[in-house]
């Protein structure tokens, strides 16, 4: 090979590898720079090919009464006929109603360990029996290493909380992927037992706005609050093959810090992240984004039934953008220096 054919191949490979640093410079600039997040409100979404709400998959007869048209500036639907739920495309009223008739109960997860339990969960369980499924029969658990510690709650009725000791990882990201295996052993012998449907929550977060039973479905994903409007060759997908969560492509990206469903799904999903991520550990292997990418490895085979869009989990750092009408749930001042553990 001559030189000339050398030169060339060097050229070649090095226009690649700025072709590839692009996402990732893109990335950056969007999560640190105000001035980029501005821009990217300008990228035009997709919109619900659906003509009228009755051509939904619908899990309630109430669903047929969603206003797909009265949000013409979000998208409002999947492509496989699951509602994506913002401000003003439903009726609170008529949703309570037909989860009170049908018998609705929900069971409510989060971890507290080590420091997270003093720094936030007082406040997001208050926060909580202010605006989390009102009306409806709601248990907390709260998985905890500190159960002496817990804060006295004062609870609406028909709302309890129950206390589980959990082991403390060494490792916050341990913490983070192993709730997966606790939570599924707990839907199997207490949840299912009192509860019809699960959520699972970040402690870190303060509800703001009502998260009610519109929520409520068989698989529920939420829309991740910095991902909603990128392209989605953008999404940070576990791009490594020798993973379990690896993706090349996906339908959205869905943020770890809120999902649920039925106890039936709910166990599904965390028994197969779990299943995912013992498996990269023999392997030696570790998640981009550890169960959050397990969780979307996941959604992305097992179609959600609902997707919640950002009002349900919003980051205030963001700054005002003109489709969050309003904001369900925040997320709270972050201290990971202080309060993570390597």
């Amino acid at each position: 090979m001559g030189p000339s054919a050398r030169r060339y191949i060097q050229k070649t490979k090095n226009i690649l590898k700025c072709l590839l640093c692009v996402p990732i410079v893109l990335c950056v600039l969007y999560f640190t720079g105000p001035s980029m997040r501005y821009l990217v409100g300008f990228l035009p979404m997709d919109k619900c090919p659906l003509e009228r709400a009755d051509q939904l998959s619908l899990e309630y007869s109430v669903d047929a009464t969603l206003d797909f048209w009265s949000r013409s500036d979000v998208q409002t639907c999947t492509s496989w006929k699951a509602p994506i739920l913002w401000d003003g495309m439903f009726d609170p009223d008529l949703y309570d109603q037909t989860h009170r008739n049908v018998g609705t109960s929900v069971a409510l997860t989060v971890f507290a360990v080590g420091r997270y339990l003093e720094a936030y969960l007082e406040t997001f369980l208050k926060s909580s029996e202010q605006h989390f499924m009102l009306g409806l029969p709601v248990t907390y658990y709260v998985f905890t290493d500190l159960p002496e510690k817990m804060p006295d709650i004062k609870l609406a009725p028909q709302r309890s909380i129950k206390v589980i000791k959990v082991e403390r990882h060494s490792r916050w990201q341990d913490v983070s992927m192993m709730r997966m295996k606790t939570i599924s052993e707990v839907i199997e012998s207490d949840i299912r037992h009192h509860c019809t449907h699960v959520f699972c929550f970040d402690v870190d977060q303060v509800f703001t706005g009502r998260f009610g039973s519109e929520a409520v479905g068989d698989s529920v994903a939420l829309l991740h609050a910095y991902f909603y409007r990128l392209p989605r060759n953008l999404y940070t997908y576990d791009r490594n093959p020798k993973s379990k969560a690896y993706m090349e492509v996906g339908d959205f990206y869905y943020h770890a810090a809120v999902f649920g469903g039925s106890w039936k799904r709910v166990k599904a999903l965390t028994e197969a992240c779990y299943q995912g991520i013992m498996e990269d550990k023999k392997n030696k292997v570790e998640a981009l984004w550890h169960d959050e990418s397990h969780l979307n490895k996941y959604m992305w085979l097992h179609k959600p039934s609902r997707v919640l869009s950002p009002e349900y989990c919003w980051d205030p750092n963001i700054g005002n953008s003109s489709e969050i009408r309003v904001t369900r749930l925040q997320w709270a001042p972050k201290h990971y220096e202080a309060l993570r553990t390597e």
